[in-house]
């Protein structure tokens, strides 16, 4: 489901149960682009998810979100080796764990997502960090912001003016949010509670695409 000259759609999974994970990927796989093991799923299941994900749904992009804060040439490699074809780690680790999980990722042929979650100043951190080449940044609003409303929109003219680089945009995203995102060309929109926890994930699922195709 790649729909030409729009983002890719990435459903994040961060359900604390690997047979739950599996049973909303069975779901609704086909809708998404990309599939997430989201961090608090890894933290649960431990890496091995990522392996069942990708033997279950070996044509879909695999996306390990560890958020590596050290050690990144080894827990990038760790998520590799079990099949994930992009990791994250985290804009706030050291300019050396950035920068060990990119070589890593090159050594395998495989994506990295700089997450900028956090970050009192997302835009200044993604200027910085530019010249070592990520795959992407993440403009990131975490669960804890969201709840005192922010919003990972309120960043985007502002990175699209000074950044220009590719980028994913995460954080309590819904259809109605879809058209306002694609003005700033986002390479990748990832969904999670909107679809795992609907009481009909696929019919979540089905509107986020008919936003997608409509905007």
């Amino acid at each position: 489901m790649i729909l030409l000259n729009m983002p890719l759609l990435q459903l994040a999974i961060d359900v604390v149960n690997a047979e739950r994970a599996l049973d909303i990927a069975t779901l609704i796989a086909g809708y998404f682009d990309v599939l997430e093991a989201g961090t608090p799923l890894i933290k649960s299941a431990g890496i091995g998810i990522v392996k069942r994900l990708k033997e279950k749904f070996p044509r879909k992009l695999l996306f390990a979100d560890l958020k590596i804060m050290d050690a990144g040439s080894l827990e990038a490699s760790m998520a590799f080796d079990a099949g994930a074809d992009i990791i994250s780690v985290c804009g706030q680790a050291s300019h050396e764990t950035v920068k060990e999980a990119i070589s890593e990722a090159r050594r395998h042929g495989k994506k990295v997502i700089v997450d900028l979650i956090g970050a009192r100043d997302m835009i200044g951190l993604a200027e910085e960090l530019r010249p070592l080449m990520p795959d992407y940044f993440c403009i990131h609003t975490g669960l804890d912001e969201q709840r005192k409303g922010r919003r990972p929109s309120e960043f985007l003219e502002e990175y699209a003016r000074r950044i220009s680089h590719p980028y994913a945009i995460a954080g309590g995203i819904k259809p109605e949010d879809i058209k306002e995102l694609i003005r700033f060309r986002p390479d990748i929109i990832v969904v999670g509670g909107y679809v795992t926890k609907a009481e009909s994930p696929h019919e979540a699922a089905r509107r986020l695409v008919e936003a997608l195709r409509g905007g």
